[in-house]
């Protein structure tokens, strides 16, 4: 359906439960999402070793619903390990999937759900409303204060054969439950907390500047922003502050909402070419990425960015665009985020390559507040090669 540009709409998950322990009740909210016999458990491997996953478990089979688990999904997943996935599970019956970890987990847990019920390959679902028919009840279980994906309609694709990343954007990839748990997240480690927040920022930033914002996405995404600035370095600094992991958890899905509401933008776009190519984990490669970009954007949004940098809580001379990009470059130096590409393998040969690629993100590119092209891309690239 085509919305009048007049027009807009939201859509998330339709129970959030949320608070410290509140994974200990999962079973009381089990019926939030229906009656079901079995369970296939999608579980990071973390949440293995730190008996989260157990739990799950013993709390579905309290409730007389049989389980199995796997624990094997890839970073930043590819189709073809999606296919692989499924193509292991064929055999085993299940009617409910519940997904415990990161953004990869979650996204491949809301994947698996549709491709059960979808006579169709992952590829063929690539895009907006490509999923015909709504798939098995999902509960999803955020480890990490990041991507936000228990509560969009989106999963992210790594075709490695182009180099890209890709969404599948459908409303049936929204769960029946979400548990919000921020003792999940506690032994997060320091560079996964930096990256996943800055991640969770990125959305929410990039979803108020949209050109698709609209006054639900502009609510959530600001109550983002102002959370995860109060919260991102302190969490960096002391991860065992657990009010703090419970702040940067709700900023993260309220970040989740505000792109469900608007959607991200160039960022996203010239990230996705990075980690298609060259590995580097998405939250990374938008963090170093988001303060050039905004550089170029800037001219276009200044009256938003004020409005962003008093919800940042940046006082006096600093409430203007200005501010909110220093600030951001600040960040990512507290937060040891890398700000030299050569890291990662990028050499300045690359960057015409990866440019055209970011540009084919055309449902992000399209996003931006400013047209940006060849040039302007490359531009940004190369700030990252200094």
């Amino acid at each position: 359906m085509t919305l009048s540009p007049n027009l807009y709409r939201f859509q998330t998950a339709p129970q959030i439960v949320a608070g410290p322990g509140s994974l200990g009740q999962l079973g009381a909210h089990l019926d939030l999402a229906g009656s079901f016999r079995s369970a296939l458990v999608v579980a990071q491997r973390s949440m293995v070793r730190q008996g989260f996953a157990d739990e799950v478990v013993r709390q579905l089979e309290q409730k007389e619903i049989s389980c199995s688990i796997i624990q094997d999904v890839m970073p930043e997943p590819t189709a073809g390990h999606i296919r692989e996935l499924c193509a292991r599970l064929s055999e085993e019956s299940f009617d409910l999937i519940v997904g415990i970890g990161g953004g990869s987990v979650l996204d491949v847990t809301k994947l698996i759900s549709v491709l059960r019920t979808n006579d169709r390959q992952v590829e063929e679902m690539l895009g907006i409303d490509n999923v015909e028919r709504p798939g098995i009840p999902a509960v999803l279980i955020p480890s990490t204060a990041g991507t936000g994906s228990e509560v969009t309609p989106n999963a992210i694709v790594t075709l490695p054969e182009e180099e890209l990343k890709i969404g599948v954007v459908s409303r049936h990839l929204l769960p029946r439950l979400v548990v919000l748990d921020p003792c999940l997240t506690m032994e997060l480690p320091q560079a996964h907390t930096a990256a996943t927040g800055m991640d969770a920022f990125t959305h929410a930033i990039e979803s108020y500047i949209s050109v698709k914002a609209n006054p639900i996405s502009d609510m959530f995404a600001l109550e983002s922003i102002r959370l995860i600035s109060r919260n991102i370095v302190q969490v960096y600094r002391e991860g065992s502050d657990l009010a703090a992991r419970e702040q940067m958890l709700l900023g993260s899905m309220y970040g989740g909402m505000a792109l469900t509401g608007s959607g991200t933008a160039a960022v996203h776009a010239l990230a996705y070419p990075l980690g298609g190519k060259f590995n580097i984990p998405h939250g990374v490669a938008n963090s170093m990425l988001l303060p050039h970009v905004m550089e170029f954007n800037e001219s276009a949004v200044r009256g938003r960015l004020k409005r962003v940098a008093v919800a940042m809580g940046l006082g006096g001379s600093l409430q203007n665009a200005e501010g909110v990009i220093q600030k951001i470059k600040e960040w990512t130096v507290a937060l040891d985020i890398p700000q030299d590409l050569r890291v990662f393998g990028v050499e300045g040969r690359n960057v015409p390559a990866l440019a055209q690629a970011a540009l084919k993100v055309t449902r992000l590119m399209q996003n931006n507040p400013k047209p940006m092209a060849a040039g302007d891309v490359e531009a940004v690239y190369r700030k990252l090669l200094p």
